[in-house]
């Protein structure tokens, strides 16, 4: 049984300047390189916050429906994901994470009809997915 609260650490080391990318990391991974985006005048070179906030998403409903695949006993072969991050400005000028697209291709489950049901839950479940107020669609395609 999962214990709550969860406590996920992370750090981050930089210097100054935008063109420079940084150290990101969490307490049991690697490095990761991450730099500002040219879309914001940055030099690009590494992932960028807006990269980790579409990952976030996209991984966060992978892992979802693995968990829940594998407790209702639901065989796969593969999942398959495809999103696009929209950054806009809100009514007040404010740019954010307007919207989000979701495409999710499931290849050869056992079952289609149930792994419609669950690929809903998961849309339904995903704990980084309801904590957002980014728009979110979806698209499911059974192969």
């Amino acid at each position: 049984m999962i214990q709550y609260p969860l406590k996920f650490a992370v750090t981050t080391q930089a210097v100054s300047g935008i063109a420079v990318p940084w150290a990101a990391r969490t307490s049991d991974q690697a490095d990761i390189q991450v730099a500002i985006p040219v879309e914001f005048e940055g030099a690009g070179g590494g992932f960028s916050p807006e990269d980790f906030y579409a990952l976030a998403l996209t991984n966060c409903f992978v892992a979802t429906f693995k968990v829940i695949a594998e407790r209702s006993k639901l065989e796969f072969v593969s999942i398959a994901t495809q999103g696009t991050l929209t950054v806009d400005r809100d009514e007040k000028g404010t740019p954010w994470m307007s919207d989000f697209k979701l495409t999710v291709t499931l290849n050869q489950p056992a079952d289609v009809e149930r792994a419609t049901r669950l690929l809903e839950k998961t849309r339904q479940s995903c704990l980084i997915l309801n904590s957002v107020r980014t728009k979110l669609s979806f698209s499911f395609e059974i192969t």
